[in-house]
């Protein structure tokens, strides 16, 4: 995420941690520039989170187009319905905003509080297509680094809310006048 971010460094930017209470760590420290405004979100209230969600699904204390980043680290596998809340970060990122969520793709059972899911490249990219995110970067760790977190062998996705997305609803109609057929699932 660093690579996007950088030449950002001095343009104030809103960031938004999904999943941001401070179990094993956290990424505040990543976003520490003076120019940026880190905000830690998770359902719960715990250290390092300063909005509680309370629900993974709606989150009604966000607007709409209000934040310039949106990350989630390992919180995914946690999150039983994740698909909706891909929909609530691509609500809630501003046209042009960055996304980056990391998962694991292997790894033993973590129930904090429940343990649902792994993730691969493609399901990644699904994902963010649901969303109608344009995906800049997806791939997941296959070799041993020597670091801790091995195990999980990471999951990561950049993507990018279009400045002017295009809805479904749009996109359907549009491949109709073309007489195109439908994507496949």
């Amino acid at each position: 995420m660093s690579l996007y971010l950088l030449p950002l460094s001095e343009r104030h930017l809103d960031i938004l941690d999904i999943g941001s209470m401070d179990v094993n760590g956290s990424y505040r420290s990543l976003f520490s520039r003076r120019s940026w405004r880190y905000v830690g979100a998770d359902i719960q209230s715990g250290a390092n989170v300063d909005i509680v969600l309370g629900d993974h699904y709606r989150w009604r204390q966000i607007r709409s187009d209000s934040y310039d980043v949106v990350v989630s680290g390992q919180a995914f596998e946690h999150i039983p319905f994740f698909w909706l809340t891909m929909q609530e970060i691509a609500r809630v990122l501003k046209p042009g905003g960055l996304c980056c969520i990391v998962a694991p793709s292997e790894g033993p059972e973590h129930r904090y509080p429940q343990d649902c899911w792994r993730f691969l490249p493609d399901g990644m990219r699904a994902l963010a297509d649901f969303a109608g995110l344009d995906v800049l970067e997806c791939s997941h760790q296959t070799e041993a680094t020597g670091l801790d977190g091995d195990e999980w062998k990471d999951c990561k996705l950049v993507c990018r809310k279009p400045s002017r997305p295009i809805t479904r609803r749009a996109c359907d109609a549009l491949r109709r006048l073309l007489g195109m057929s439908p994507p496949k699932p």
